[in-house]
C-alpha cells in the first residue's frame, strides 16, 4: 500500500506538474491562449501544424478508455455497496464471467444523461459536468480525511491502533486539507453563473443524501453486523456476503 500510494504521487508530479512546467519553460506564459490546448500552441510554433487534429484524436481516445475503465470500476464499486446495503440490490447482480453487470448498466443510463445535456446546452455541458463533477471528488476527499482525523482521535484515545503507514503531520495536515477544500468550494461558487449554480445545488443533494441515509441505514447495519469479524480477499467485500436477489 505505502508504494502503490508514494507511486501516484510520483506520477501526478512528473506527467502533470512536469508537462505543466516544462511548456512554461518553453514559451512565454503570453504564447498561450484560452479556448486552444497548450500542447498545440507549442507544436504550431516549432512548426508541426496538423497538432490540432492529433491532439484531437489524442483525447477522444483517452476519453473512450476513460469512459470504459469508468463503466467497469464503477460497476465493481457499485456491486460492492449493493453488497454492503448501501445501493439497490440489481446493482449487485454479476454475470457467470463475473461481469457486474447491474451497476455498469445504471452506470451507463446515468451516461446518458450527460448527452442529453450536450443536446440542449451543447457551448455549457462540459463545463456544468465538470463542476458536478467536482462536487463529487471534493465530497469524497473531504469523506476520506474525517474518516482519518476519526481514526487519529480513536487512535490516541486507545480505542483503535493506528496503521503503520500513517498520514504525515496528522491531524493538522487533515485540517489543512480540508480548509483547502473549502477554499475550491468558495471559488466554484464565485464562478458565475455555473459554478454559482452548481454549488446551489448542494441545498437539495445535501437533504436527499441525508435522507437516503435514514431510508438505508437499517439494512446498512445490519449487514455490517453480520459481517464483523470476517473479512474476504478483497477489502471492499467481506465475507460471508449478502446475497443479491435476482
Amino acid at each position: 500500500m505505502p508504494r502503490a500510494i508514494n507511486s501516484v504521487v510520483a506520477r501526478i508530479a512528473i506527467f502533470y506538474v512536469g508537462s505543466v512546467a516544462l511548456l512554461a519553460l518553453l514559451l512565454p506564459y503570453t504564447a498561450y491562449k484560452a479556448g486552444e490546448s497548450p500542447f498545440v500552441t507549442f507544436f504550431s510554433k516549432i512548426g508541426f501544424h496538423g497538432a490540432g487534429d492529433l491532439m484531437n484524436i489524442v483525447v477522444l481516445t483517452a476519453a473512450l478508455s476513460s469512459l470504459n475503465a469508468g463503466l467497469y470500476s464503477t460497476g465493481r464499486v457499485m456491486h460492492s455497496i449493493a453488497m454492503s446495503g448501501s445501493a439497490p440490490r440489481f446493482t449487485a447482480r454479476m454475470s457467470k464471467s463475473g461481469v457486474p453487470y447491474g451497476g455498469i448498466v445504471l452506470t451507463a443510463v446515468i451516461t446518458l444523461f450527460g448527452v442529453a445535456l450536450n443536446a440542449f446546452k451543447p457551448g455549457e455541458a462540459f463545463e456544468i459536468v465538470l463542476n458536478m463533477s467536482a462536487l463529487g471528488i471534493i465530497a469524497g476527499w473531504a469523506t476520506i480525511v474525517l474518516c482519518q482525523l476519526r481514526l487519529h482521535k480513536l487512535a490516541n484515545a486507545g480505542i483503535m491502533q493506528r496503521p503503520r503507514f500513517r498520514m504525515p503531520f496528522s491531524p493538522y495536515s487533515g485540517y489543512l486539507t480540508l480548509l483547502f477544500l473549502l477554499v475550491v468550494l468558495v471559488t466554484m461558487a464565485s464562478d458565475k453563473p455555473i459554478g454559482t449554480w452548481t454549488v446551489a445545488t448542494l441545498i437539495i443533494v445535501i437533504p436527499a443524501l441525508t435522507a437516503g441515509w435514514y431510508l438505508v441505514r437499517k439494512r446498512v447495519m445490519a449487514v455490517a453486523r453480520e459481517r464483523l469479524g470476517h473479512t474476504g480477499p478483497f477489502p471492499a467485500v467481506a465475507n460471508p456476503p449478502v446475497r443479491s436477489r435476482d
